[in-house]
């Protein structure tokens, strides 16, 4: 029997790009269908975020997606230019934000095309692997979505088309992963049970195999 997991995802999150690769093995091992389903990371949804929380709390990420990358034997360095323009002095989030919301749009579409898994593990690697720089520009994210088996120029047009059903799926998603009882990323979602954080995997297979994870036939 298949079962099927909801993954929430940010392409401005370390740890879900941490956890990517993990999540394809996983996939691939078993008998499991992964829905993608992005959303806006926590500085774009909650613009006050970082002015709110204490302050060690970002030194500490910055020291921890390190160790965890070189723990998992990960490439990492932060995205040139990072995917949410932020002040990192005051930590203040600028209203205009000319690259979260495309490449949010365009996971949506990899997503519904059946390759949203596919997507997002080929731009993680790019922005925090490769280190690609103006990763948003030339052809980077056509190359991106080729090595995941997608058409790029398709992807555009569709989004082109039909923005505003774009912004209501990453709405959805995002109210879905609060009913589900978390709001940060990335968060496995099995059975309505919410597993967040790249260090929950292993607990979410757990909880899986109760409920009949098997391996795919060979």
């Amino acid at each position: 029997m298949t079962l099927t997991v909801d993954l929430f995802w940010s392409f401005r999150s370390p740890y879900s790009y941490l956890a990517t690769s993990r999540i394809v093995a996983l996939r691939d091992e078993y008998d499991l269908d992964v829905t993608v389903r992005p959303v806006y990371p926590i500085a774009v949804r909650n613009p006050d975020f970082f002015k709110d929380i204490n302050p060690l709390w970002v030194s500490y990420l910055l020291r921890d997606v390190v160790r965890v990358a070189e723990m998992n034997g990960l490439p990492f360095s932060w995205p040139n230019p990072d995917p949410v323009v932020m002040d990192m002095q005051t930590r203040t989030i600028p209203k205009e934000q000319p690259y979260i919301h495309r490449v949010t749009r365009l996971g949506v579409e990899a997503a519904r095309q059946g390759r949203g898994l596919e997507f997002l593990d080929e731009v993680s690697r790019m922005l925090w692997a490769d280190a690609v720089k103006d990763w948003h520009q030339g052809d980077h994210l056509a190359g991106a979505a080729q090595r995941a088996g997608l058409d790029f120029a398709a992807m555009e047009a569709a989004l082109a088309a039909g923005e505003e059903g774009y912004e209501s799926e990453i709405a959805d998603n995002q109210a879905a992963l609060e009913k589900a009882g978390h709001w940060g990323v990335p968060t496995l979602v099995f059975d309505g049970e919410p597993f967040f954080g790249q260090d929950r995997i292993d607990m979410c297979v757990w909880r899986m195999k109760q409920k009949g994870l098997a391996r795919r036939a060979a």
